[in-house]
């Protein structure tokens, strides 16, 4: 496998779990299942009021291929976890540099910002003649 196989590799499930990201449905799974760390597919079913058990097993499935969540069988029950060396740590990471790349932009712009000159305006018109407090008005 060559360098840019794995490039391309690391990116297609980088899209596969935006997509799956993308599902409300299927981010209200993610939020369980951080909640609970392992739950069942007729629990998670329970749990997601919103569509069906077929509907869940189809989202799991989506997440599942999007190395979201892994799956552990055990008899004939299937448990769920979220998968935190899978795709979601890919997407913590792309996440995670947009944002610091965005903060350092907005730290530069203001850094580099010229400095106010002049006394700042706080809404306040002060006394008669504009320097210190108006006296009168306070007393009234």
């Amino acid at each position: 496998m060559s360098a840019g196989d794995d490039t391309s590799g690391r990116a297609a499930r980088r899209d596969l779990a935006f997509d799956a990201l993308a599902d409300p449905v299927r981010r209200e799974i993610l939020a369980v299942l951080a909640e609970e760390d392992e739950c069942s597919a007729g629990a998670l079913a329970g749990r997601i009021t919103s569509v069906g058990r077929t509907a869940v097993s189809t989202h799991l499935r989506v997440l599942r291929v999007a190395g979201l969540v892994t799956e552990r069988r055990a008899g004939r029950y299937r448990y769920y976890s979220v998968d935190p060396s899978g795709s979601a740590a890919e997407v913590l990471t792309l996440l995670q540099g947009l944002f610091q790349q965005s903060l350092h932009g907005v730290r530069a712009a203001v850094e580099n910002r010229p400095p106010e000159t002049g006394p700042v305006d706080t809404g306040r018109t002060g006394g008669p003649d504009g320097t210190g407090p108006d006296t009168a008005a306070e007393a009234g």
